[in-house]
């Protein structure tokens, strides 16, 4: 999500990517358009004029027209590949307008926003600073400070905790007995929502101090598992580090594991409350 080392930023023609977020919007409207239902053969059409201030059908919106020009005039563009941003991209032309649930925030937040048009994009962040610089060009963006208790050094004690029982409970998080839950670190709106789609791209994990993606992890699965019918898409990116790829497969299971493209991992987590008696993963 955001930058974490200064020679991870890979310039490329972003003009590229705009182009594919143009071609996406464009897609969308001419599905939605073929659609709707036609008028009768037998009934000629009603010629008429629409005030010019009306005829907004095909006019982008303005944070899609933002996001278009921020990738066409910057050289930084997402940390993920165009491989990656893929497979997300083909579950939100399914689901969106939708509740769409982003750990991090960077230079791909706007892209977010923007392709789930119409729904709701939150970021949380663990960088307040960082929150100031990026609504200071986004304003627009939903995002919340989120404060980390972990280290990625603690990892393996994490990985067994998770096995305990407790961790096997599906609940509401806020009430979780499980210390990989993200019990009182979130907003009480944001555990309130039913997400559709939850991306784990954050908190920093690329050294021994940094809070690492254990709780994030889990709480997604923990998210999806307790809303009461359907199915939560989650995607964890930089599964080829030891957190991500271990925690991923415990905790979102391997059983629930749709697709993996380069070092990004689609789990689709079915509701557990909808029907009872689902082990934590599929035998």
């Amino acid at each position: 999500m955001r930058t974490t080392k200064p020679n991870s930023i890979t310039a490329t023609k972003p003009i590229i990517l705009a182009c594919v977020f143009l071609l996406v919007f464009l897609l969308v409207i001419v599905f939605r358009s073929s659609s709707l239902p036609t008028r009768p053969l037998s009934c000629p059409p009603i010629k008429h004029t629409m005030p010019a201030e009306s005829q907004t059908f095909n006019k982008l919106s303005p944070a899609t027209a933002e996001t278009l020009v921020h990738y066409v005039t910057s050289n930084i563009t997402p940390q993920q590949t165009f491989k990656e941003i893929s497979v997300s991209l083909r579950v939100l032309n399914k689901k969106s307008p939708c509740n769409f649930l982003v750990f991090g925030l960077g230079y791909d937040s706007p892209m977010w926003a923007a392709l789930n048009n119409g729904g709701r994009t939150v970021f949380l962040e663990e960088d307040k600073s960082w929150i100031r610089q990026i609504q200071s060009r986004f304003p627009d963006l939903e995002s919340y400070h989120v404060v980390y208790d972990t280290k990625v050094s603690r990892a393996s004690d994490l990985m067994e905790i998770g096995k305990r029982e407790e961790c096997k409970v599906v609940e509401d998080p806020r009430v979780s007995k499980c210390e990989l839950s993200m019990k009182g670190n979130l907003p009480d709106e944001i555990y309130d929502v039913e997400w559709d789609l939850i991306m784990v791209d954050a908190p920093t994990g690329y050294h021994d101090e940094a809070p690492g993606r254990m709780k994030a992890i889990y709480t997604a699965g923990l998210i999806g598992r307790n809303r009461a019918d359907g199915e939560t898409d989650v995607f964890v990116h930089d599964v080829d580090r030891v957190v991500e790829d271990k925690f991923s497969k415990a905790f979102l299971c391997d059983g629930y594991l749709t697709e993996q493209e380069g070092r990004l991992r689609h789990f689709t987590i079915p509701s557990h409350r909808a029907r009872l008696g689902r082990p934590f993963c599929p035998l």
